[in-house]
């Protein structure tokens, strides 16, 4: 019995010491449950959403993203897919010479209309040499950050392991006649001077490589550089008098190969190493026509380009015939080194929105640097548009003499809000500031999942607005841009700690919840802060004479306990 007595209070010593760890866990949660607790401006705010006029208009332009618990998976027969993983990406890529790759997400409305065109175009195409194969980026987040996927679908083909983005349609068709001309002999052979004049006078850019044999390591090459190409036949010969026609010298060390187009500037030497990714470069950089009008149909010859720096000049219709010969002729030293793209701003299906875009307005010329997709830079040119003055611009863009021009809104005349308005121009003195703890959401006006977050960030906001060292900031990403506030999609939420501003933000992956927030900001914040738990919580008005007597009792007994609650 004494034994079972000793047991007994062992036990009871044992949990008795975890108590106060459970007890305050316990109050913790319980007083952090008021953060989230509704009021009267939620069910305003849902309200007003809810009545939005352009409510249809968002569930339109956003149909390829319905919420993931809407989703039914359809019956496809998609045996000849292969089903990728994050363990068996790179052994299938590295194992297959051609591998068409779709990165999707299950609840994407795009990609599940492509699903059955998809496993139809595997199912044509099996036997061939070629794998079609698809990844979940949802799930398999390692192989999707790797390829830096940022929307649903995106495709990928792969030749030896080398990727480059899908540019056909996405039907059985296409998918099945596009993979064939990149899976095919890639290049064709010329042996006769009236095959070499009709392909001269039929195709508008022709890359021809004389050779020293029609077979072998030269034409392999050859033919892996086509292969890497969309929109430009490959060709060669053995036949110096065919050559000759292509205006190759019949003498040149061979091999040896041109780029010919028809336009001003008709020819471009290769004098690179004879292989297919130098290949691939060169005429990837040289198709282009010294000056590309900015369409739906070349944009991914323009942004994939491996130059990435780019002059764009922006013109009404009715302007393009007189700036266009000023703006190719400053373009030729420069053939190889930037693209010059004419954009004209009253083309409502391209022109217009790339000129929001990059926050042209107006109808009077204008003349922009782009860096490209890595880092998005754009340079203003201002001056008369001229050839030695474009000349003089592109030169001090190549050496990197500019300076960024960053799109801003006005800075707004009050900014006493719970959430503070950030712009452009006032980003460095708000977001910036060494002695404040920022958290930025970067939004869309257009967006669901903004409008979803607002008043979930108004009350995270609105319960830290006594917090003096702690700053809730929100930026509209369509209006405004900053070199430090990158976005990925929107919304993004970044968190600039204190005295930390030289270093990259936090991205923040907490759950959409006032609670969530909270604790990320209590585990990041350099300066450490104290919320005081509100002693009472208002009843709406209209409530009826009983609620307000319990609630007035309410409060009398929280004063009575504490005036002041401790960190919560």
């Amino acid at each position: 019995m004494r034994i079972l007595i000793l047991l007994s209070l062992t036990t009871l010593l044992f949990f008795s010491s975890f108590s106060p760890v459970l007890s305050e866990q316990e109050e913790l949660d319980e007083d952090l449950a008021f953060l989230d607790e509704p009021d009267e401006t939620d069910a305003h705010h849902h309200h007003q959403h809810h009545d939005a006029g352009n409510e249809s208009d968002l569930e339109e332009d956003f149909s390829g993203y319905e919420h993931p618990e809407s989703y039914q998976a359809p019956e496809i027969d998609e045996k000849d897919v292969v089903v990728l993983k994050d363990t068996n990406f790179t052994d299938v890529v590295n194992n297959n010479r051609f591998v068409l790759v779709e990165f999707y997400a299950p609840w994407c409305g795009h990609c599940q209309a492509l699903a059955p065109e998809y496993a139809a175009a595997a199912t044509e195409l099996k036997g061939e040499n070629v794998v079609l194969a698809k990844i979940d980026a949802t799930e398999e987040s390692e192989v999707a950050q790797k390829f830096d996927v940022q929307g649903f679908p995106t495709i990928y083909f792969f030749i030896d392991g080398v990727h480059k983005t899908y540019s056909g349609q996405r039907t059985k068709e296409a998918i099945v006649s596009w993979i064939k001309k990149k899976t095919g002999p890639g290049i064709h052979n010329i042996t006769s001077l009236d095959d070499a004049q009709s392909i001269l006078a039929s195709e508008t850019k022709v890359v021809l490589g004389f050779l020293n044999s029609l077979v072998g390591p030269e034409s392999e090459e050859l033919a892996a550089a086509s292969r890497l190409e969309d929109d430009v036949n490959f060709y060669q010969t053995v036949d110096p008098e065919v050559a000759k026609l292509f205006h190759i010298d019949v003498n040149v060390k061979r091999p040896a190969l041109i780029l010919i187009k028809k336009e001003e500037e008709k020819l471009n030497r290769f004098d690179g190493q004879f292989g297919k990714s130098a290949i691939a470069d060169f005429v990837s950089s040289n198709k282009l026509p010294l000056v590309t009008v900015f369409t739906r149909e070349n944009a991914p010859e323009i942004f994939e380009n491996p130059i990435k720096k780019q002059v764009l000049l922006f013109v009404t219709s009715n302007d393009s015939e007189k700036f266009l010969p000023v703006f190719q002729e400053a373009a030729k030293p420069f053939k190889g080194k930037l693209i010059f793209v004419l954009v004209e701003t009253d083309n409502e299906d391209v022109g217009k929105p790339v000129s929001e875009y990059f926050g042209i307005s107006g109808t009077a010329p204008k003349v922009l640097g782009y860096t490209g997709n890595e880092d998005g830079k754009k340079f203003v040119f201002d001056g008369e548009v001229t050839v030695d003055k474009i000349k003089a611009f592109g030169e001090d863009f190549l050496e990197d003499k500019l300076k960024p021009f960053f799109k801003s809104d006005p800075i707004p005349e009050s900014n006493d809000g719970d959430v503070k308005i950030v712009v452009g121009t006032n980003f460095d003195e708000i977001v910036l500031d060494e002695s404040k703890d920022v958290l930025l959401e970067i939004y869309a006006p257009w967006c669901g999942h903004c409008q979803h977050l607002e008043p979930i960030y108004n009350k995270l906001a609105k319960h830290l607005r006594s917090i003096d060292s702690l700053v809730i900031a929100k930026m509209d990403g369509t209006t405004n841009e900053h070199p430090r506030a990158k976005s990925d999609g929107f919304p993004t939420l970044l968190f600039f700690p204190a005295g930390n501003k030289s270093f990259d933000p936090i991205t923040v992956e907490a759950d959409r919840t006032v609670v969530a927030f909270y604790k990320f900001l209590k585990q990041h914040a350099s300066i450490p802060f104290k919320l005081q738990k509100p002693t009472s919580t208002p009843k709406p008005e209209g409530s009826d004479a009983k609620e307000s007597s319990e609630s007035s009792d309410t409060k009398e007994n929280q004063s009575s306990n504490t005036d002041v609650k401790d960190e919560l």
